[in-house]
């Protein structure tokens, strides 16, 4: 039954996908995300997918930049076997099996089954009843030690791991310094205040790297980016919980 419904629910999305219009905000992160791609992004730039799932963003990665190389991270078994098949000769992308966080090691990773989009080293406030979960064990590894040693700059990020986000970040310091790359993020609560994150430790983490914050929307049009105050009224009145930064 649960695979059934997952069938049904991702062939519905791609019929959605091929409206001319947004029926959810999901859906407009996800478009917004398609045009930032499209900016940001030269033929031959390299980006990086943190929680790849499916792989539909990291393939939205490959249309931006054909030429440039591409890395997805995703520690579901299932899911890291899906795009071990769909990339493995591939010679320009790169799959992993890791949980990214701000330590290497292992960890418990909370599976859950009947939405694996909601799963994550901790298990997050689900938006529907009775999800069945597991907890299986994962390895842990920080971008910073897997990314430096291709040698590569990274021109994009996308980091979408129910909550962990700023744990992503923290392992990827270095990265960040480096190749300035603009990072497309989740943050919201109900997912990162599980972790512990708050606007004011994003804000503090960005600044300290001369990064701004803002909405996709924002981004796209020009518009300034948000103040430490704006950016924490978005996520406690929980108006916005993707947004993205950049030097």
């Amino acid at each position: 039954m649960n695979e059934r419904f997952l069938f049904l629910k991702n062939a519905a999305k791609k019929v959605v996908a091929l409206l001319p219009f947004a029926l959810t905000q999901n859906q407009r992160y996800d478009r917004d995300t398609a045009l930032v791609l499209r900016k940001v992004c030269r033929p031959d730039s390299n980006c990086v997918d943190v929680g790849a799932h499916r792989g539909e963003i990291l393939e939205l990665m490959r249309r931006a930049a054909p030429r440039g190389h591409h890395f997805g991270f995703e520690p579901l078994p299932q899911l890291f076997a899906r795009l071990r098949q769909r990339y493995g000769t591939v010679p320009s992308v790169h799959i992993f099996p890791y949980a990214l966080a701000e330590e290497a090691g292992s960890a418990s990773f909370n599976w859950v089954k009947t939405n694996p989009a909601y799963s994550g080293l901790r298990k997050r406030h689900y938006d529907r009843p009775n999800e069945e979960d597991e907890t299986i064990t994962v390895e842990t590894r920080r971008l910073d030690d897997v990314l430096l040693s291709y040698g590569l700059p990274v021109h994009l990020l996308k980091i979408d791991v129910e909550g962990g986000e700023l744990g992503v970040l923290r392992g990827a310091t270095e990265v960040l310094r480096r190749h300035r790359p603009v990072v497309v993020f989740e943050f919201g609560l109900g997912g990162s205040d599980v972790y512990g994150s708050n606007p004011e430790l994003l804000w503090e983490f960005f600044s300290a790297l001369g990064y701004h914050i803002s909405l996709m929307e924002r981004f796209l049009a020009e518009e300034p980016p948000f103040t430490a105050e704006e950016l924490s009224d978005q996520f406690h009145q929980r108006k916005n919980y993707y947004f993205i930064a950049y030097p």
